[in-house]
């Protein structure tokens, strides 16, 4: 139990009381992620492993999704619009109308530029605000309009990340109905089992779920090429509809229905923007080969095969890719299938725990537990909040829908809509960071940008009969982000008011009127610029101070390890006599945040350091919020206020992250009501 002292300003007033109280413990496994030193220049991160088996990793994971949208994709566009005909125009049409999407969509866009706008290893659209914030300033309005961009786009991506799950797994478990009709009614509890199992294992970690998950998605992409080629055997011609010709023919003839296929076609591109969230998790080169060389060859050989097919025999299309393999290795290809597409959900999976993560670095969110799964990649994480968040998401969509077709109109909308604004924020960044010149930002925003309009317009359609479901999930993400973003300026900008300048509190102690008493006192705290709030707290009402006074500001410089001889830093503020000095702890995202052991290793860096460790005291500082008096907030909704409490209750602190002795530490700060 440690003992909590907590001091609490009435704004009315003015006024302070203190309070004491016992608490228990609990911390967060991952480091305070602050902004990085300047020290950082003289460390690398370490290598994140062989070429050979990340990228496995990234066919693993990172292309489950759009390697498992052969299973309805063919299907779901040929059947978008009641007066379209199977015959050579429609399908060749249709063919080409998806290849070409894979090519400029996820080939050129993402895998071939976007992936390059990569955040210290991090990809997705909030990384993107970050570095055009970063490079404009926090008070420019172009970084307030790229915050606000990714915050709608990280809310479509948590919607999808929910969605496709359900939509992947009950694809799959349908193909039993193809096998036996009577296992039509076991699909529900089949998927319901199946998703349950996959967020199970998710604290097992992305690298060994990879490990695992990338020889059978391998064997898919094998499967995918055996298939196509097969049927592609039977009639080479439709390899005409690699050409862009025939979707253009195809449009020009029927402009309507061709929309409307559109529409249904981005089901084919659905992964791209997962593949982009998840660069943390493996690097961009693994994902390039993997594209390049394996995944994109086999989806291009498997829907020219389900073309083949459905040329030689149009009513396959109720269940085009099962259709395609022969009667004695249906139950097998299911059993894959089924595989594929569990394996599909974690593309998403990891992709949401790496957007919501740069949501809380960006104070977006409040602070989460994040549990670091890997000793050489950072970017394998795992939020256990977030998990059971999407669980529960998921099993909803499953239970409620009860089949993949129903889904299928509100998958689109959440794919569309997120890239839209991940390519809205790209070209700002490539403007903003790159420096591109305007006829280059002019020509992608017309070629891609075009297309992807286009995308999003047809699937805008589809709101009454599904698309409102992304759009609902992606409006409660935006509205808590925006709360928390808004509450944290009111409520923390007021924190930093009343911390004030490290230099003032030198300065009064300098001045004298503070008794000095024996014994050494030590404020973990976040920001090298101000005063804890636990040391303010305590002058302000005891009027006396200890005689050696250490501040200690962790800071995590985003690589796994920093060297022993680098992870202190001492600044004596100027004076090496007043008995107050700041330390700066520099760690890695795999070293253990052990104040007491830092404390231990900077003992006679300095003068004001010749200490004893072992009679130190810890005195955490803590900023509650309650409600009370509004006169600060009264333009503040009473919901949002509401809100925002309930979520900085959710936030975890970071007492045994610290590894503190409980028996020598005080909870001290301030309580702000609102």
């Amino acid at each position: 139990m440690t003992r909590r002292a907590m001091q609490t300003t009435h704004p009315a007033s003015g006024k302070m009381a203190i309070m004491f109280a016992s608490r228990r413990n609990t911390g967060e496994s991952h480091p305070y992620t602050g902004p990085v030193t300047t020290q950082m220049t003289a460390l690398t991160a370490s290598k994140r492993g062989p070429i050979a088996a990340l990228t496995l990793g990234a066919i693993g994971i990172v292309f489950g999704d759009i390697g498992t949208s052969p299973l309805y994709t063919l299907r779901t566009v040929l059947r978008s619009h009641s007066d379209a005909d199977i015959n050579e125009q429609s399908v060749l049409g249709v063919i080409s109308m998806i290849i070409w999407c894979l090519i400029v969509i996820v080939t050129v866009t993402y895998v071939g530029i976007i992936t390059r706008a990569d955040n210290q290893g991090e990809g997705g659209i909030i990384s993107l605000a970050a570095m055009i914030r970063r490079k404009n300033g926090r008070g420019a309005r172009v970084s307030g309009f790229a915050i606000a961009v990714a915050v709608v786009g990280a809310g479509l991506f948590l919607g999808d990340s929910m969605i496709t799950p359900a939509i992947s797994v009950m694809s799959a478990s349908e193909g039993l109905s193809v096998a036996d009709p009577d296992f039509g009614s076991w699909v529900v509890p089949i998927s319901v089992v199946i998703l349950a199992l996959l967020f199970l294992v998710q604290p097992r970690g992305t690298g060994r779920i990879g490990k695992a998950f990338g020889p059978i998605m391998a064997l898919w992409f094998v499967v995918l090429a055996v298939l196509g080629v097969g049927w592609l055997a039977t009639d080479p011609s439709v390899l005409r509809a690699l050409s862009p010709t025939y979707a253009l023919s195809f449009a020009a003839a029927h402009p309507w229905v061709a929309f409307m296929a559109l529409g249904a076609a981005v089901l084919a591109v659905t992964g791209a923007e997962a593949l982009y969230a998840d660069l943390g998790h493996f690097g961009r080169r693994p994902i390039v080969l993997g594209w390049l060389m394996f995944a994109f060859p086999a989806l291009l050989l498997n829907y020219l095969g389900q073309g083949a097919m459905l040329l030689h025999d149009p009513d396959a299309l109720s269940s085009p890719f099962f259709r395609m393999a022969p009667s004695w290795a249906l139950v097998p290809i299911v059993v894959l299938a089924t595989l594929a597409t569990v394996i599909a959900s974690q593309a998403v999976i990891s992709g949401a725990f790496s957007i919501v993560r740069q949501a809380v670095r960006l104070s977006l969110l409040p602070r989460l537990k994040i549990v670091q799964t890997s000793r050489s990649n950072a970017g394998q994480i795992y939020l256990p909040a977030v998990n059971a968040l999407l669980l529960v998401g998921v099993l909803a969509l499953v239970l409620g829908f009860g089949s993949s077709e129903r889904l299928a109109s509100a998958y689109g909308l959440a794919v569309t809509g997120t890239l839209v604004l991940e390519l809205t924020l790209f070209l700002v960044f490539a403007r903003t960071v790159w420096q591109w010149s305007w006829p280059a930002i002019a020509t992608m925003a017309v070629l891609i940008g075009g297309l992807e309009l286009l995308l999003l317009a047809a699937n805008s359609l589809k709101v009454i009969t599904g698309g409102w479901l992304p759009l609902t999930i992606s409006a409660i993400f935006v509205v808590i982000m925006f709360t928390w973003s808004r509450g944290s300026k009111i409520a923390f900008g007021r924190r930093h008011d009343m911390e004030g300048p490290i230099g003032d509190l030198v300065d009064e102690v300098r001045c004298g009127g503070i008794d000095r008493v024996p014994g050494v006192a030590v404020y973990p705290h976040g920001d090298i610029a101000t005063t804890p709030l636990a040391l303010r707290a305590n002058i302000d009402f005891t009027h006396v101070l200890h005689e050696h006074v250490v501040i200690v500001c962790v800071r995590s410089l985003g690589v796994p390890h920093v060297p022993v001889d680098q992870r202190i830093v001492v600044d004596n503020l100027t004076d090496t006599e007043d008995g107050i000095v700041q330390l700066r702890y520099q760690v890695g995202f795999n070293d253990s945040q052990n104040i007491p052991a830092a404390l231990e290793q900077s003992r006679g860096l300095s003068p004001e350091l010749e200490i004893d460790p072992s009679t130190a005291t810890y005195v955490l500082s803590v900023f509650r919020i309650e409600p009370g008096a509004t006169e600060h907030v009264a333009h503040w909704p009473r919901w949002q206020r509401r809100l925002f409490r309930a979520l900085e209750r959710l936030s975890t602190n970071r007492t045994q992250a610290f590894h503190l002795p409980p028996e020598r530490t005080v909870v001290m700060g301030a309580e702000l009501q609102v």
